[in-house]
């Protein structure tokens, strides 16, 4: 391929633009103003992979995606859960304004089936958001992922442990959650269009809208 038809492709992105054009250009508001002021366009990067790094389960990351989570659920495309590590509290989810009916438990046979599933779920497009829980996968496991979300159109969320911040990783977001007094702290440690920054600092109140 050359140079110039490269350049042509809708989906190259080029530095210094806040996204690339035709991936990612749609955002979500997270619910949460601090994080909004944050983040490229003003929220989560829809068609697009976000990573979550926490030291454990339950620091609150879950809580961090809901409110878009509950916006998603109004449409008619599916939120795919893929391997959590436990089963999702249904009334949690229906308080915070999630429609159950648009929820979908994904258990791959084997944990080498989930990375499979998970780039299958983004590429189909029949899902708005899918939520995974990556055992594994490297760089060029993630990149294929990144290019399936673009692809579906889909936000894909991997929550993963916060010792793969070391990694390279082509999510067009990181995030490093921590719990804080009150709350959590949320560190950027990768956006599009900017460096990292943070902490943010989140109550438990959930947030207005």
């Amino acid at each position: 391929m050359s140079l110039e038809t490269l350049l042509r492709r809708a989906d190259l992105w080029r530095g210094g633009d806040p996204f690339p054009a035709g991936v990612g250009r749609d955002c979500l508001s997270t619910g949460f103003p601090a994080l909004d002021a944050r983040f490229p366009g003003g929220g989560w990067p829809l068609g697009a992979l976000t990573e979550v790094l926490t030291p454990r389960d339950g620091i609150g990351g879950m809580a961090l995606v809901l409110p878009a989570l509950a916006r998603l659920s109004q449409q008619r495309r599916w939120i795919a859960w893929v391997a959590p590590p436990y089963l999702p509290y249904a009334p949690a989810l229906a308080d915070a304004g999630v429609d159950l009916s648009r929820v979908l438990l994904v258990h791959p046979r084997a944990t080498h089936d989930g990375l499979w599933a998970v780039e299958q779920i983004l590429r189909a497009g029949t899902c708005s958001a899918v939520l995974a829980w990556p055992a594994a996968g490297g760089t060029r496991a993630l990149r294929r992922l990144q290019l399936a979300a673009g692809t579906g159109d889909t936000w894909g969320v991997l929550f993963r442990p916060e010792r793969m911040a070391a990694e390279p990783s082509p999510a067009v977001l990181r995030l490093r959650v921590q719990a804080a007094a009150q709350g959590m702290s949320v560190h950027i440690l990768k956006r599009r269009g900017a460096g990292a920054s943070g902490p943010v600092w989140l109550g438990h109140d959930p947030p207005d809208g």
